[in-house]
């Protein structure tokens, strides 16, 4: 069973959180999980960019930097095309080919810029696995359309149903993978 759950919603309201959560529950359950998050770098309270992670081996690198001086620029951001491509991108392409479920945190306009990593969710969206993906709330581009167009469920995240959401979201994904591979 396939299918594509998506979160959406404003900066800051726990879609990554929500994320981690299910990615831990499906994990304690014995599903191999595999794909890439980002999440922010800080320094001194104020954000100074993001980090990417392959979910399937563990790389991390940057995906954006208020100091770099190379690289597509988005918002405030140079855009790391190197790190997107060699742990991101890299990320979702082993995921496509050995994991059980694929996470994509997120799809947005950083992400968007570079076209190893369409090619990577391409090719996740191409294994019918399942896939839990967090999508730019109002990003309009052809890959989120049909990201969107193809969704089994797509969830705004509030600060009123973001402890709800991880809790169905682990369900749905479990059941989509198979079910527990532990007893």
């Amino acid at each position: 069973m396939s299918g594509i759950w998506l979160l959406t919603g404003p900066p800051g309201v726990g879609k990554s959180t929500i994320v981690s959560r299910v990615i831990l529950r499906l994990k304690s359950a014995g599903v191999i999980v595999g794909g890439c998050s980002t999440t922010e770098r800080k320094a001194k309270g104020a954000r100074v960019g993001f980090e990417v992670l392959n979910l399937t081996d563990g790389t991390r690198g940057e995906l954006a930097s208020i100091s770099a001086s190379l690289g597509p620029r988005v918002g405030r951001y140079r855009v790391n095309l190197a790190d997107l491509s060699a742990v991101g991108a890299a990320g979702l392409s082993k995921a496509a080919m050995s994991s059980e479920v694929i996470v994509i945190d997120e799809v947005g306009p950083m992400e968007l810029v570079s076209p190893e990593f369409r090619k990577g969710v391409r090719a996740c969206l191409d294994s019918g696995k399942p896939i839990l993906a967090v999508v730019h709330e109002r990003l309009e581009d052809d890959l989120l359309a049909e990201l969107r167009e193809k969704a089994k469920e797509t969830i705004t995240v509030t600060v009123e149903n973001r402890d709800q959401a991880a809790d169905g979201l682990a369900t749905s994904l479990l059941a989509a993978a198979g079910g527990p591979k532990t007893s």
